[in-house]
């Protein structure tokens, strides 16, 4: 018996879409809407540069650690995903791996991407990588970074960005006249992260000099923070964003921050509640920036980082060994958002869960501060990271649509390095018309395909539009 080595099997052009409804709502309403991607880690370098790549394994697997993680566990040397092997000994590894990730995001993925943007439709394994690699190597040279971002209809990006990048990057995708918008995200995370104290010491260090600022006081520090701040907006950025286990609500006096600033700029140890209290206390600056440029903060909470030390000491940290932490969320948050709120300088949010059995929580705590100034000011985001996957986006999509308003939702993002990773909001959207179509279907909600449509036009692209101001 002959096996079918391409595709068709299961990945057409009806994938995902189990009826008539889903199938029409998609192709009829979703399939053509463009892409805002307003969360990502593309390096704004390559746009600039408008880089094309050598090699398959150049444009798909540097930095994808979601790959690597298969890799591992299906027996793979580090060799081949972090290490010294040719690249494409390291695409070889990979397609042997991939007819075991079957029931895995990757197997979809994997087969979306090789079929748009490279009209690939053979099934990946250790038999066919040959010809799939040199099939999508062949056509790189046409496949730059903006030409990419083009095929896939994006309309703006949003990098993620350290308060002391010099931003040159995006300033000159903004002189080149590029028609796609690239706009750098303010992400401060080490801007707080006072655990490890020669680490802070360091940054600190490093933010006086891009400010040409001794820095010896919080006074100075911060004043530093908001020029860096200002100096983001001036660069077009509309967001920030916060990685962290959890938001920080400690109650606080800022003297008694200040001296807590002093300590670890002399290596003193501070208590466990002087680092909840400093964390709390720049959370706050933060968010109020936001609300006075009238930004949008995105807040993901719940990766249990760095587990593996050894994996962190020779290969740093976003290779792969990261996990879900199962951290109490809603106290925490209601204090945060709820002191925002209470002194009328709560921006515009958009809260990530990376443990589904948070989905419920961030559901209803959006509700808790959606104050009717607009539609849909708290957002509950998209399944992130490790729920970024049918089944994860489901839940998300069921908790939102149960306890709020999902028509009002901003949609779907990358959060990826890749620019191969816009097949996520086709995945999406394929999933979002399936749950429209079998309501209907089964008689949950009315027949009426053009309201219907235009809700999941408004999350696919319309919602984010209005939402930011793009």
């Amino acid at each position: 018996m002959l096996v079918d080595q391409t595709i068709k099997s299961f990945l057409d052009e009806d994938f995902l879409l189990q009826t008539d409804t889903a199938r029409r709502l998609y192709h009829d309403y979703a399939k053509a809407m463009p892409i805002i991607d307003y969360h990502c880690h593309l390096p704004p370098d390559q746009i600039a540069a408008d880089k094309t790549f050598d090699n398959l394994t150049q444009i798909w697997l540097y930095g994808d650690h979601y790959k690597w993680r298969a890799m591992r566990t299906n027996g793979v040397s580090e060799k081949y995903c972090t290490g010294d092997a040719a690249d494409y000994e390291k695409f070889e590894k990979w397609a042997e791996t991939v007819p075991y990730t079957m029931r895995n995001p990757l197997y979809h993925w994997t087969h979306m991407e090789l079929k748009n943007p490279f009209g690939v439709e053979t099934v990946l394994n250790a038999a066919t990588a040959r010809q799939v690699y040199d099939r999508c190597t062949e056509q790189l040279p046409g496949m730059s970074t903006r030409t990419l971002l083009r095929h896939f209809k994006v309309k703006t990006v949003c990098t993620t960005d350290d308060p002391t990048d010099s931003l040159e990057h995006h300033q000159k995708i903004a002189d080149d006249g590029f028609e796609i918008k690239v706009l750098p995200t303010f992400r401060p995370d080490k801007a707080m992260a006072i655990d490890d104290v020669p680490v802070f010491q360091a940054y600190v260090k490093r933010v006086g000099e891009v400010c040409n600022q001794e820095i010896r006081s919080l006074d100075t520090y911060m004043n530093c923070l908001k020029e860096r701040h200002d100096y983001f907006a001036k660069a077009g950025c509309r967001l920030s964003d916060h990685g962290l286990e959890t938001v920080y609500a400690q109650p606080y006096r800022e003297s008694d921050v200040r001296i807590a600033f002093q300590k670890l700029l002399f290596n003193v140890t501070l208590s466990k509640t002087e680092r909840l209290q400093f964390k709390s206390y720049m959370l706050d600056r933060f968010a109020e920036w936001d609300w006075e440029k009238g930004w949008t903060q995105q807040f993901h909470l719940g990766a249990l980082r760095n587990n593996n030390k050894r994996a962190l000491r020779t290969l740093g940290p976003d290779t792969g060994w990261d996990s879900i932490g199962d951290y109490r969320q809603a106290g925490p948050l209601t204090r945060f958002l709820g002191g925002l709120d209470d002194r009328d300088q709560l921006a515009k949010t958009i809260l990530y869960n990376l443990n589904s059995g948070d989905n419920e929580v961030m559901a209803t705590m959006i509700g808790n501060f959606n104050d009717g100034s607009m539609p849909g000011k708290i957002q509950f985001g998209s399944g992130w990271w490790f729920q970024d996957q049918k089944e994860g986006m489901q839940k998300q999509i069921n908790a939102l649509s149960n306890m709020g308003l999902l028509s009002r939702f901003v949609g779907m993002l990358t959060d990826s390095r890749s620019f191969l990773s816009y097949p996520r909001h086709e995945y999406f959207r394929r999933i979002l018309c399936n749950i429209f179509g079998t309501d209907v279907e089964n008689g949950e909600l009315p027949n009426d395909i053009d309201w219907i449509g235009k809700l999941v036009q408004d999350i696919c692209y319309n919602n984010a539009k209005e939402y930011f101001k793009f």
